[in-house]
């Protein structure tokens, strides 16, 4: 199976002119990864989110049918919310997500503006390094609001919802920028679509969601903050468009003996895949030590489909229209205590504030969001 690599990040230079072209809020900031006297190291930042993922799809929520072990543990080891919103559209929560507002304001900004600052523009204005996994579906690559041009050094996706609805597909977009680390040979950044070998020809050995989950543990590698880099912290969203409905899955496995109908099976099947991620990211991280300094946030981004071919209440999941719960679980050693439930009420808008307050950076204008972090840390909001 080929994997999606990140290129390595050389070192930087002690400080970087802030570019003519982002809004005045910027101006006073100095790109460095040399922190400021008194700030502490920052830590690095993950967030995840799966379309249509509910309530009742994990087990640490309630599910009995089956289990999610490895989402289980993270919640275990962390805080787990039961009051976290979702919009009726993931699309409309990764706007939020990305600007900071409001899901009715980011509904009105989908898709983006070429104006509108992101939260990966503000953290890498901040010494981050950033990258987004996933469908994009907010400009393609001749677009003023492809995904580099809104913040993100790397790229692994799609632009839009066809493109990324074939879970088979036999080539995806890349964004690689060129670093001092490469060779000399390699003039520019890579900008293209990359062949995945093992579905050309119609065949299909390579299931994209699992190549993402790669993809992730791989820019975790990639960008481990060290000596060799000033310990540059990271902030990597990875926007699944699983466990949504009609979606293809390779294996009802490891369900198929069981007395459901198939449609439960498949379900139960993907949302197994996307726990085995979760495991896979971990290991990566623990293979490069990185144990307590990352923060990761795994989310549902829009609620269950009710459809003909599944009972809902086979998955407990949102069974009220008007019911837009959805998983939330926050991770990070030696901030969060283990084993703690939240009822917050929060949303995808209060995502950016808190990830301003973490890296130590500034809050654009016209975000609605709040930061959560005071809660992060046990002090109830």
């Amino acid at each position: 199976m080929k994997l999606i690599r990140f290129n390595r990040f050389a070192p930087v230079l002690a400080a970087i002119a802030v570019l003519p072209a982002f809004s005045g809020w910027t101006q006073s900031i100095i790109i460095t990864n040399s922190l400021p006297q008194g700030i502490p190291r920052r830590a690095s930042i993950i967030f995840i989110q799966c379309d249509g993922l509910g309530y009742g799809d994990l087990s640490c929520y309630g599910q009995t049918n089956y289990q999610t072990p490895n989402l289980d543990q993270l919640a275990a080891e962390g805080i787990r919310f039961t009051n976290y919103f979702a919009a009726d559209s993931s699309a409309i929560t990764r706007a939020s997500v990305l600007l900071g507002k409001d899901y009715s304001a980011a509904r009105r900004d989908i898709p983006l503006a070429p104006e509108a600052v992101t939260v990966a523009q503000v953290l890498r204005l901040a010494g981050y390094r950033t990258g987004y996994i996933g469908e994009w579906d907010s400009g393609d690559e001749n677009s003023l609001t492809a995904p580099w041009k809104k913040g993100f050094d790397e790229f692994a996706g799609f632009f839009n919802d066809r493109d990324a609805a074939n879970f088979y597909a036999d080539r995806i977009f890349r964004y690689v920028p060129r670093t001092l680390a490469d060779p000399p040979q390699k003039a520019a950044h890579y900008v293209g679509y990359e062949e995945l070998y093992y579905n050309t020809g119609g065949k299909h050995q390579t299931y994209l969601p699992d190549l993402f989950g790669q993809a992730a543990a791989n820019f975790v590698k990639e960008n481990v903050p060290d000596s060799f880099n000033r310990h540059r912290p990271f902030f990597l969203f990875v926007n699944y468009i699983i466990p949504d409905e009609h979606v293809q899955v390779p294996s009802d496995a490891p369900y198929s003996d069981e007395p459901w109908p198939q449609a439960e099976k498949n379900r139960a099947a993907l949302i197994s895949r996307i726990d085995d991620s979760i495991a896979q990211l971990r290991q990566q991280l623990d293979k490069v030590q990185m144990t307590n300094n990352v923060l990761i946030f795994f989310a549902g981004s829009s609620i269950p489909h009710k459809t003909a071919e599944m009972d809902p209440a086979f998955f407990q999941s949102n069974l009220a229209t008007n019911d837009f719960h959805v998983p939330m679980i926050a991770h990070w050693p030696e901030h969060i205590s283990a084993g703690q439930v939240s009822g917050l009420q929060w949303s995808a808008d209060d995502l950016l504030p808190t990830a301003v307050q973490i890296g130590y950076a500034r809050t654009p204008a016209g975000v609605d969001g709040t930061s959560v972090l005071a809660e992060l840390g046990g002090k109830r909001q």
